[in-house]
């Protein structure tokens, strides 16, 4: 089988961006963009770490000493919270 190319994939972009182009403000025009509230909290979110490096550090430390023990009781707990916490979410969408 063989494939012909007809048109090249620069004429194909060149295409494609002229049909996406959409309108393009004024020589010298401002464009402002606005962010919601949600998307403003999302970045800011982005900026600081979740979780904190000392914590994880000494946690590693603990493991690598043989020090760390695993409260099964407290993971369990949490586990369920978890879970019911989703279950509850996914009732209300």
């Amino acid at each position: 089988m063989k494939i012909d190319r007809t048109t090249s994939s620069a004429s194909i972009i060149s295409e494609t961006r002229n049909r996406t182009g959409g309108t393009r403000p004024a020589d010298g025009a401002a464009s402002e963009v606005h962010l919601s509230g949600l998307a403003a909290q999302l970045q800011s979110s982005a900026e600081t770490p979740s979780f904190d490096v000392t914590r994880v550090g000494e946690i590693k430390e603990a493991i690598a000493d043989g020090r760390f023990t695993i409260n099964a009781s407290a993971v369990a707990d949490r586990l369920i919270v978890s879970a019911t916490e989703l279950i509850s979410t996914q009732r209300r969408a």
